[in-house]
Formats: C-alpha cells, sequence, structure tokens
C-alpha cells in the first residue's frame, strides 16, 4: 500500500543531506539518500539505495500554511513550523520503506533537533516517534 507522510518544520530547519545520513546510521537503517537531495530544490522523485537495492521518494517542499488550512487541528503544534515535507511511495515496497525510515528519523532525531511532526494526512493524525521506527524496521524486515 503506497505510503504518504507529512513532516512539518522551520524553513531554517530542513536537514541538508548530511545531516539526514547521520540521522539514518544513528537509527542504523541502510538507506542512503542520493546526492540529488537539495532542500528546496529537490522536486519529484529522489532515488535511495534501500540495503544495496535501488529505491525511492516521492519528495516535495512546500509551505506550510495550505496544508494547515485542510488539517486546522494541526495549528497547535505547527507553531515556528513554515515548512511542509511531503513523502509519498508509489506502492513498490521498497519505496514504502524509504517513505518510512525518512518519516521515522524525522520524526524520531530531527523532531528533538529541529522540532519535526510527521503527520499521517490519510488519517489526519500526528504519528508517534516509536511506532514510525517499528513500522520502518518491520516494513524492512518483511523485504527479505
Amino acid at each position: 500500500m503506497p505510503q504518504l507522510q507529512s513532516a512539518l518544520l522551520g524553513r531554517a530547519d530542513v536537514p541538508t543531506r548530511a545531516q539526514l545520513q547521520e540521522a539514518l546510521r544513528e537509527f542504523k537503517f541502510k538507506l542512503d539518500v542520493d546526492a540529488a537531495y537539495a532542500p528546496f530544490q529537490s522536486v519529484d522523485y529522489l532515488p535511495c539505495t534501500l540495503n544495496g537495492e535501488d529505491g525511492g521518494v516521492k519528495l516535495r517542499f512546500d509551505a506550510v500554511e495550505p496544508y494547515l488550512a485542510q488539517f486546522p487541528e494541526l495549528g497547535d503544534l505547527s507553531a515556528q513550523r513554515d515548512t511542509l515535507i511531503t513523502l509519498r511511495s508509489g506502492g513498490d515496497p521498497r519505496e514504502d520503506v524509504c517513505v518510512l525510515m525518512l518519516a521515522a528519523v524525522l520524526a524520531a532525531v530531527l523532531a528533538a533537533k529541529f522540532g519535526a511532526i510527521v503527520h499521517d494526512p490519510k488519517k489526519n493524525v500526528a504519528i508517534p516517534t516509536d511506532k514510525l521506527l517499528g513500522l520502518a524496521r518491520s516494513r524492512f524486515a518483511e523485504l527479505d
């Protein structure tokens, strides 16, 4: 099933590729983000390498206001967050895992360092870090 996750954070706090890779390594995720990743410049498909095999995510950077208009209950959580990062898969299991790993990293490490919130727009809920980490690890284990 295709994954769709949204991360809300401050524009100045959007991670560089090096920061993203460091966070992925911190959780021992076997995911490498392509060198093409550039905050606010990367659009559409971002190639990734997942455990030595091709994967990737559809990635967008947008202003958070239109998103908050759809989900006004996020208003209190969104203070000081003006940027939306949308992570989407096309339904391929490897892409699904890439989305979950990146969302988990944004929720876990980047929430502490950069104040990110990860939101599931399909269910209209903020997703707890431990749930994202668990989903990412279990879906990765299912690939073998």
